[in-house]
């Protein structure tokens, strides 16, 4: 049976999330799909999987709402589910970017290239490539060139602009994420602090990897998906890069888990061998923790 991922997002009103909440859980609970689903007032983010025609039918069913009628899904062939459960919930925003002040994608974002003009203005002399996610995402794969923010969520984002990027107004910018719904954000603060010339992937990196003339050019490395697949492929020309290390030892990796320490989680790029020395762990204390998930799996203790 063939399975698909479907990675969407849309800013628009919702009045009553959580009225739309209760009826989106029931709809995608009848359909069968797995997956995570935001909903606030300022409108949806999700990703969803299930059969080919679970998901075509959830697609046709957002469609026939006014307010989703143009709703881009971004559509990935897959083995099978790419969740254990489903689940949605409703937040105070789809993206949490935390400005004491919010700001409207639909009023004041950054300029949206298609792939192909994204690949060609990374090209030029004198572009900064600002990676909008987590150093942990960037460090499984990213653009070549592109700038690696010392940020750990993306609320840190904003901070991190104004300690690092502020002397750079004048120089052109282009920035992106995995599916664009962060950059809509992100490129609006960029853009109402006063940078002159802001531009963002359209589609994000999964798109720009599925396009036929771009074909994922100049990307390193995988891309991390918040799901079971944990990373998917992105540059198809041919042309192989593997970016991550290692933890521990520096070897090349593409292989995440997160430490052992449920009080951790920390995300590792992790080599089988690395992982069994250091019971998947990212430190010593780590490693000797009471609770260590690896020890119990492997009855060490």
């Amino acid at each position: 049976m063939d399975y698909q991922v479907l990675l969407y997002y849309k800013y628009i009103e919702i009045d009553d999330p959580q009225a739309f909440r209760d009826a989106h859980f029931e709809i995608c609970t009848e359909l069968g799909l797995k997956g995570r689903i935001l909903v606030a007032t300022e409108g949806i983010n999700g990703t969803v999987s299930g059969t080919v025609e679970q998901t075509e039918k959830y697609m046709d069913f957002m469609r026939t709402d006014t307010r989703f009628s143009d709703i881009i899904f971004k559509i990935e062939k897959s083995e099978g589910h790419a969740f254990k459960k489903l689940k949605v919930k409703v937040k105070p925003e789809i993206v949490n970017l935390s400005l004491e002040e919010d700001l409207n994608p639909n009023q004041i974002t950054g300029k949206h290239l298609p792939p192909k003009e994204f690949l060609k203005t990374m090209q030029q002399e004198d572009v900064i490539i600002l990676d909008a996610r987590n150093t942990y995402e960037y460090d499984l794969g990213h653009f070549r060139g592109a700038i690696r923010p010392d940020i750990e969520t993306f609320r840190e984002l904003p901070k991190w602009v104004e300690e690092n990027l502020s002397e750079y107004k004048d120089k052109k910018i282009l920035t992106y994420c995995t599916g664009g719904i962060r950059c809509e954000k992100f490129s609006g603060f960029l853009v109402k602090e006063g940078f002159k010339d802001v531009s963002q992937l359209e589609g994000g990196i999964i798109t720009y990897g599925y396009d036929p003339e771009a074909k994922g050019a100049l990307w390193d490395g995988k891309c991390y998906v918040f799901d079971e697949r944990i990373s998917v492929p992105v540059n198809r020309t041919g042309e192989k890069r593997i970016v991550g290390k290692c933890h521990h030892c520096g070897k090349p990796e593409e292989r995440y888990v997160k430490c052992g320490n449920p009080e951790c989680n920390k995300h590792l790029l992790l080599c089988e061998d690395c992982e069994h020395e250091h019971y998947r762990a990212c430190s010593q204390e780590c490693k000797e923790h009471p609770h260590n998930r690896y020890v119990k799996e492997h009855q060490l203790a």
